[in-house]
Order: C-alpha cells, then sequence, then structure tokens
C-alpha cells in the first residue's frame, strides 16, 4: 500500500448538509459538470417521515452552484431517494418520493420542470433505461434502518416470509409493475434452519451492465448470544423475470459489490475456505478469484474504473475514526490510499456517513460524501495524475 493523499474540493456548502448517497448510483452526467446532490438542514439523526429533503443539481463549472428542482419525502441516510439521471442529455433525473399513503417514483425534466409520477417506487434503473426493479420500502425501513423510508404502513409486516412480496420488475414506459421473486420463493428454494419463525427482506438489487439480468441480496434476521439483532445474507443473480436464479454467494455473509462487466461482480464477502476478501465472482458459474488478497483493512463499498483498470474502495473508520479510500491498480496489483476522512463517532449507525466513492463517466474524478469538516458534504478528487503515473 502507498499512501498518497489527492487534493480533496467540497462542492457544496452549509450552513445545511447536502449529500449523494450509494455507491452503485450516478450522480455525475456524462459531461462531468453535473452533480446530483440532497440537501437537509439535519444531521446525525433518522428523518421523520414529515421532514423533506431538497434536490438539486451541483454546476461545477459555475462556483459550484446548487440549484433545487423537487422536494421528496422518500428518502434515508445510505441510499437517500434513488436520485439518478435517467437520461442526462434530455436532462431527465428519477427518485424515489411519497404520493399520499405509498411511495412512488418521479421522472422529472429538468429543463421543462415536467414530471410523471410511476406505480412504484424504484431501486435501481436498467442501463438501457427500460426497466427498474423495486422492493418494500417499508419493510426495508424497519428490517435494516437507514435503508429504507419512514412513513407507509406495510401490510406485510406482521408475515415473515411473505408470498406476495418481494423483488418487482416495474416497465418504465408503460409504467406497470410484476413481482418477478417473492421472498417466499427465494426462502423455500434456498432454506436454512436458522430462516424459520424469522423475518426475511430484499436489499441491494443492482442491474447487469447489459440489462439482461440482476443481482439481489435475501437477507434475514438472526439473534446473537447477548440478545442483539443480526443478519445472515445470501447473494443471487437471475434472469429479468426471475427466471434462471443463481446462488453466486451461500455462504456467510456478502456486503458492498458492483457489476463490472455484463458477467462478473465485485463483491467483498466471506467464504469458508478463504474468509472475508474482495471476491471476483463469474455469473452463472462457480468460478471466483481473490482481488487484492489481505490488502485492504476490511468491507469497502467497490466498483471498477469505466475502463476496467482501477479498483476505487473505502473502509470502515479504522482506530483512529478515519475512513479510508483507496485505489488499486488491477494490471501492476498496486494498491494507493489516496485519503483519510474523519467520522464522528457519535453518529447513530443509520445516519453515519460513508464516503460511497463514486466515479465519473470519464473515470478521472471521484465524488464522495464525508463529514470530515464538521457538516455533511459532497467533495470531488481528481485522480487523474495518480493514473496516469501508474
Amino acid at each position: 500500500m502507498i499512501r498518497h493523499h489527492l487534493p480533496v474540493q467540497r462542492v457544496t456548502e452549509g450552513p445545511k448538509h447536502h449529500f449523494f448517497g450509494y455507491f452503485d448510483k450516478f450522480p455525475w452526467d456524462q459531461s462531468g459538470r453535473y452533480l446530483l446532490a440532497h440537501e437537509v438542514s439535519f444531521t446525525a439523526r433518522q428523518p421523520l417521515p414529515e421532514e423533506p429533503a431538497v434536490l438539486g443539481v451541483v454546476d461545477l463549472q459555475d462556483g459550484n452552484r446548487f440549484t433545487p428542482f423537487a422536494e421528496t419525502h422518500a428518502w434515508c441516510w445510505q441510499q437517500g431517494c434513488m436520485l439518478q439521471w435517467l437520461n442526462d442529455e434530455e436532462s431527465t433525473v428519477i427518485y424515489n418520493d411519497r404520493k399520499g399513503d405509498r411511495f412512488c417514483a418521479r421522472i422529472q425534466n429538468l429543463k421543462t420542470g415536467e414530471r410523471r409520477t410511476l406505480c412504484r417506487p424504484i431501486y435501481c434503473l436498467s442501463p438501457d433505461g427500460r426497466w427498474a426493479l423495486s422492493l418494500n420500502f417499508s419493510r426495508l425501513d424497519r428490517e435494516r434502518p437507514g435503508y429504507g423510508y419512514p412513513g407507509v404502513s406495510d401490510p406485510t409486516e406482521h408475515v415473515k416470509i411473505p408470498d406476495d412480496d418481494g423483488i418487482f420488475l416495474v416497465d418504465l414506459k408503460a409504467d406497470t409493475a410484476k413481482l418477478v421473486v417473492s421472498l417466499k420463493q427465494i426462502t423455500e428454494q434456498f432454506y436454512r434452519s436458522d430462516m424459520a419463525d424469522t423475518p426475511g427482506w430484499f436489499n441491494h438489487l443492482l442491474f447487469s451492465p447489459d440489462s439482461r439480468r440482476f443481482a439481489f441480496f435475501h437477507r434475514w434476521r438472526t439473534w446473537r448470544k447477548d440478545g442483539q439483532p443480526a443478519h445472515v445474507t445470501h447473494a443471487f443473480t437471475a434472469n429479468l423475470d426471475g427466471s434462471g436464479i443463481w446462488p453466486l454467494n451461500l455462504e456467510e455473509m456478502s456486503s458492498h459489490y458492483s457489476w463490472v462487466s455484463a458477467h462478473q461482480i465485485i463483491n467483498f464477502s466471506n467464504r469458508y475456505a478463504t474468509g472475508w476478501q474482495y471476491y471476483l465472482y463469474t455469473d452463472q458459474t462457480h468460478h471466483t478469484e481473490i482481488i487484492a488478497k489481505d490488502i485492504f483493512p476490511g468491507d469497502g463499498h467497490c466498483s471498477y474504473s469505466p475502463d476496467g483498470r482501477w479498483m476505487l474502495t473505502d473502509s470502515y473508520p479504522l482506530e483512529d475514526n478515519c475512513r479510508r479510500l483507496f485505489l488499486y491498480d488491477l494490471a501492476r496489483r498496486q494498491a494507493y490510499e489516496i485519503g483519510s476522512f474523519y467520522a464522528d463517532p457519535t453518529y447513530p449507525d443509520p445516519t453515519r456517513c460513508d464516503l460511497h466513492p463514486n466515479w465519473s463517466c470519464d473515470g478521472n474524478t471521484i465524488c464522495i460524501d464525508s463529514i470530515h469538516e464538521g457538516s455533511r458534504q459532497v467533495y470531488t478528487i481528481d485522480v487523474k495524475s495518480l493514473k496516469d503515473k501508474g
């Protein structure tokens, strides 16, 4: 590991707090000029149902000016409202919101202000822009605080393994949704004794780059010996209609992942033989490969650069309460620590501020969320010089 910290530029300003959210969504437009962001007036506590987040665009070529365009009442600290570009050439974005007693998604043109509402909230978009995946955000909020949304009742609240809830495929053009994988189906097909009489849920859905398959996590509640809640994770892939389910990892735990090609996924996970590592899985095969064995301090939000040459990841706070940011040259097998960012340890876990590093479309800049200067803000880091040197 080479320590080579790069200059960091704050692109949002207080007194209000700003963040984008998860590392597997895309805040950047193709030109690299605009960044999507959320704006809120508080931090370090969970939002109440009546507290909105303001959505806006940061213009990196106009003094980092933040221009709001909407509000949402369906957001969380880790993944925001799933705000992302639907088509940046047409200045169109998509995000989740609440309409009456249900969650929904909005598609909005930033130039005209025209907006339409979808039948369900979305979790992720297919790269071809035709489809979205959806799940029960009320159930997710209950079972994994910090990832779902408050404010809507859940009809499956007292059903541990429902057969009418799970992963929905949303046709964005027709505005229709179909249940393609149910919680009952996946539990019965890949049953373990510790799934008995305990809630299950889905999380971390993501389409493959060719929009033909998707990956997802099945999680279920367990309890430690001290009575504290925990969970176990199985990772799967499937065709868009829910067929062809492939068990990517049925061992103890899978964590952050991203697709790096139409057939490969990089995932920090725990396997019985080799323990916690970054593994490169090949979909619908049993082939796995360890990436950067024992180099990083643990779990991180991992992704590959657009050209596939570099892996970007981060860490949770280490002994000094700082989160590290890393680049890994896959060809030369050389790791770089490119930043260290203080994280206030008093933040309750669901409200923590992970870096959630995210590549620009040209692979020359990274954006992160961070609280190292005392408020939650968005930062950019130019990595071109280090990549050119590598």
